[in-house]
């Protein structure tokens, strides 16, 4: 029942491109070729799928078959977005003519579309077009180091220039390239920071997915070790599984994976860190957040025995916690390190002029550093993919944070 809108929606599109098209061709016969690609790029992806169903494991003809239906389907959007703003004044005009007298009665009620204006719509569809296919062939490797310096009144001093590193939703299963992993997994190390943080998302629905990939993830080091959470992803719960027990061992095979590559893994608990007399607090929350998404973690228990003045690193993958508990709680979490969104992995950013993502329609908060108060939160972009195989606009990112204490 749930599909019958997206299905209905995508039809519509295809219907009402198919006629925006036949516009173009005016008597051509290369509409027909239009539509044959159409339909063959569907019934691609409908093969693809029968013929690799296991989710589990990293299939590129589903993935290239998959990329390619988004690439046309958003530019068909596109196109579509921009010529309903013609159709719409053709209507008025044509209301217009009926009342003023002006249509002769052999013209039809619509005045016909002007093609040089289905010209540049076809232009603008171009655009995202070649930039989801650029995305799948090299952004998705486009690795970003982001650096901030936050400022805190209460950063006890002996942390002052503690720099952190903070990577998000992995999901390994979608990789198809040790080498780009290997490259990104060593400029996060090349950073030198003082401690790192893995903010959720691991595998896309089964551990099994980091079979072969473990030594490259635990060459991950930092002086003050390699911290970890779950995200939405990592408990299987998108995954058709035999029974509760298999769902269960498979949740635990991650525990135990995660603890061999030297990772430790927070589940609704603290570990402190300590300079001196000075102490710093990581506070690790199972996946936490609105929406349709599992509430498995406890806030509360997590930092449970911590003063409300203890300087607080809070991690929770979902970004959506930060507005529904964290902010306002009274234990006083300073700084949150969230990811999930993927910045929807497409988009647009040029600093200091645009930052915009089909996101933002979804999340308040969807990438990079918000601030409320004296309380901060990052919104890691993601470091791999899911769905869409490919990144265009919004990078993968490795986050480095540098935390200052305020000098007056």
């Amino acid at each position: 029942m749930r599909w019958i809108i997206p299905i209905a929606f995508f039809i519509f599109i295809e219907i009402y491109s198919f006629q925006l098209i036949r516009t173009l061709s005016r008597g051509h016969w290369w509409k027909w070729i239009y539509l044959a690609i159409s339909i063959l790029v569907i019934l691609n992806v409908a093969l693809q799928f029968y013929l690799h169903q296991d989710r589990a494991v990293v299939s590129t003809p589903r993935d290239i078959a998959s990329t390619i239906l988004l690439a046309f389907f958003v530019a068909k959007v596109v196109f579509i977005v921009f010529m309903l703003g013609e159709d719409i004044y053709r209507f008025f005009e044509a209301v217009f003519n009926s009342l003023s007298r002006k249509r002769t009665p052999e013209q039809s009620f619509l005045p016909s579309r002007r093609v040089f204006i289905s010209k540049i719509g076809l232009g603008l569809a171009a655009l995202p077009f070649g930039a989801i296919l650029y995305g799948a062939w090299k952004g998705k490797y486009n690795y970003q180091v982001r650096e901030y310096e936050l400022i805190f009144k209460d950063l006890p001093p002996a942390f002052d220039g503690y720099k952190i590193t903070q990577l998000s939703d992995i999901h390994i299963g979608s990789f198809d390239s040790k080498e780009e992993v290997r490259y990104a997994i060593d400029l996060a190390n090349k950073q030198g920071s003082d401690a790192l943080f893995f903010t959720g998302d691991l595998v896309n629905n089964v551990t099994r997915e980091l079979y072969g990939w473990e030594e490259i993830l635990s060459s991950l080091k930092a002086k003050d070790g390699v911290y970890s959470i779950l995200g939405n992803h990592d408990y299987g719960d998108y995954y058709t599984w035999d029974s509760p027990e298999k769902k269960q061992a498979n949740l635990e095979e991650l525990f135990q994976i995660q603890k061999d590559m030297g990772w430790r893994l927070l589940l609704d608990e603290h570990v402190t860190l300590r300079k001196g007399d000075d102490e710093l607090h990581v506070v690790g929350v199972q996946n936490w957040g609105g929406g349709r998404f599992p509430k498995y973690g406890d806030l509360a228990k997590a930092s449970d025995g911590l003063s409300n003045e203890a300087f607080k690193i809070l991690l929770s993958h979902d970004p959506t916690h930060w507005d529904l508990q964290v902010k306002d709680d009274p234990k006083k979490y300073h700084l949150t390190l969230s990811g999930h969104t993927h910045g929807m992995q497409f988009g647009i950013e040029i600093p200091g002029f645009i930052k915009w993502s089909p996101a933002s329609f979804v999340y308040k908060k969807w990438a990079g550093i918000y601030k409320e108060t004296d309380q901060f939160l990052n919104v890691n972009r993601g470091f791999g993919f899911l769905g869409y195989s490919g990144r265009a606009g919004i990078w993968p990112e490795i986050t480095v944070i540098t935390l200052k204490r305020a000098t007056v």
